[in-house]
C-alpha cells in the first residue's frame, strides 16, 4: 500500500511534457510512498478503491494542488536591518551612494559578525516561517554577510540548522564575493585572493551546495568573478551569479561560460548574454522585489529570454537592504504586473524553473512519479489566482516529503 493518497482535487503538475495549461489534471489523485510521488492521474484511473490503495486517504474537495513552491534566491540569514537606508533612498540617495558611504552590504556585515548562531537562527526562523506559510517547501540561502571564513561558515551552519528545525529543504550558497569587507577597503583584488583561499575549506565543510558572486561596479569585476568561479570549479562546486543588476558587465555571459546554474537579476543583460545563457542551459532568476524596492526602471529582457527559451525562475531575494521580502506569492504577482509575465510563467518560475536554478530539476518542482512529494494545497478556483490576488494567502495545507 502507498503511504498516503490525495483524491478529488485538481492538480497543476507543471510538467514539461504536458501541453495542457499548468499541466492541469481535473478531478485528479496523487499518491506518495517513501516520501516520493508514487502515482498521479485522474481519480477515475486509480487501480482500485482508494482505501485499498493507501494507509491514509485525504480528500481535496476540489482544491488545487501544486508542487511545493521554491524560493531559489534568498539572503535569509543576517543580523540587524537597514530601515534607515530605506528612508535615505526615499530622500534621494541611490543604492550605490549608500554603499560607497559605508552602508549597504557592509553595514549588514557588521551586524552579522556581531551576532551569534542562536540569534541568527532565531531571526532567520521568523522570516522563513513567513515563507513556509505561503507554500514554500524548498529554498536557497546564501552567505555573504560574514566576508571572512569564520563568519561565512557561521551563516552556512545556520542555514543548514534551519532545515533541521523546520519542514523545508534548504540549499546553501557560499557568497564570499558579495562585497569588499572593511578590513580590505580599496583592496578588492586582495580580498578576492582571500575568497579563493577560503574555497577549499568551504568545500571540505560540506556546508555549501554552490558558489555565488556579485559582479557589479560596486562589487567585483568580471575578471575577479572569474577567479572565484575557477576556484569553485576546482572544488567541484557549481556556480551562479548576481549578474547585470545595475549595469552590463557581461555577467550573464560570464556565468554561462562556467555552465552556471543561474544568472540572477539581469536588468541590464544584453542579447549576447541571453544567447550565452540559452546555449549553456543557465536559468534566468528574476527578482521583482528588488526591482520594486530600488524603484528600478530598466526591465529585465523578458522578450529576449522568451525568444531564446531561457527558463525564467522567480525568487524573493529576501535580504535586509534591497529586498526586505518574505512573500513569494507577492513576487508572483509582481512578476506579472511589473514584468508582464503570464500567471503560468510566474508559477513555473516558483516551481519547475526554480528547481532547475538550484540543480534540483530531477527531484523537485513538478508533480511527476519519482519526484519528492512536496505539495501545496490551495483554496482557489484556478491557478491564476495565485498571481492575481495581492496580500491574500489561499494556502489550505502543505505536504512535505509525503507527510501532511
Amino acid at each position: 500500500m502507498w503511504d498516503a493518497l490525495w483524491i478529488g482535487g485538481r492538480l497543476a503538475s507543471m510538467a514539461a511534457e504536458d501541453p495542457t495549461p499548468y499541466g492541469a489534471i481535473e478531478d485528479g489523485a496523487i499518491a506518495a510512498d517513501g516520501g516520493r510521488i508514487a502515482w498521479l492521474g485522474a481519480s477515475a484511473d486509480l487501480p482500485g478503491p482508494p482505501e485499498s490503495l493507501a494507509r491514509q486517504v485525504h480528500r481535496l474537495d476540489g482544491r488545487w494542488l501544486t508542487p511545493g513552491l521554491i524560493d531559489c534566491h534568498t539572503h535569509l540569514v543576517y543580523g540587524g536591518d537597514r530601515a534607515q537606508e530605506f528612508e535615505q533612498r526615499l530622500e534621494g540617495a541611490t543604492y550605490e551612494e549608500i554603499s560607497r558611504a559605508g552602508g549597504g552590504i557592509v553595514s549588514t556585515v557588521r551586524a552579522t559578525r556581531a551576532a551569534d548562531e542562536d540569534t541568527l537562527t532565531a531571526t532567520a526562523k521568523r522570516r522563513l516561517t513567513a515563507l513556509l506559510a505561503e507554500g514554500v517547501t524548498t529554498l536557497e540561502i546564501k552567505s555573504g554577510y560574514g566576508l571572512d571564513l569564520d563568519n561565512e561558515l557561521k551563516q552556512l551552519r545556520v542555514a543548514r540548522r534551519l532545515a533541521e528545525i523546520l519542514p523545508v529543504t534548504v540549499r546553501t550558497t557560499f557568497l564570499g564575493a558579495h562585497a569588499v569587507p572593511p578590513e580590505y577597503k580599496d583592496r578588492a583584488a586582495e580580498y578576492i585572493d582571500a575568497v579563493v583561499a577560503m574555497m577549499p575549506e568551504v568545500a571540505a565543510s560540506g556546508l555549501a551546495d554552490a558558489v555565488d558572486a556579485f559582479c557589479e561596479t560596486i562589487a567585483f569585476s568580471a575578471e575577479q568573478t572569474a577567479q572565484v568561479f575557477e576556484a569553485a570549479r576546482a572544488q567541484g562546486l557549481p556556480v551562479k551569479l548576481h549578474a547585470d543588476q545595475l549595469s552590463d558587465l557581461g555577467g550573464a555571459a560570464l556565468v554561462a561560460k562556467f555552465q552556471g546554474l543561474s544568472a540572477d537579476h539581469l536588468e541590464y543583460t544584453s542579447e549576447a548574454g541571453v544567447a550565452a545563457m540559452a546555449q549553456a542551459g543557465t536559468v534566468a532568476v528574476l527578482l521583482p522585489g528588488a526591482f520594486y524596492a530600488l524603484r528600478e526602471t530598466k526591465l529585465p529582457p523578458i522578450e529576449a529570454l522568451r525568444r531564446a527559451k531561457v527558463p525564467i525562475a522567480l525568487a524573493t531575494d529576501s535580504n535586509p537592504g534591497s529586498a526586505p521580502v518574505t512573500s513569494l506569492l507577492l513576487m508572483v504577482n509582481m512578476a506579472c504586473t511589473l514584468f508582464r509575465m503570464t500567471p503560468e510563467e510566474a508559477l513555473l518560475g516558483v516551481t519547475r524553473h526554480g528547481a532547475r536554478a538550484l540543480g534540483l530539476a530531477d527531484s523537485h518542482g513538478t508533480l511527476e512519479v519519482g519526484k519528492v512529494a512536496d505539495f501545496a494545497i490551495w483554496d482557489i478556483e484556478r491557478p491564476a489566482e495565485l498571481a492575481y490576488r495581492i496580500g491574500f494567502n489561499p494556502l489550505a495545507g502543505v505536504v512535505k516529503s509525503g507527510a501532511a
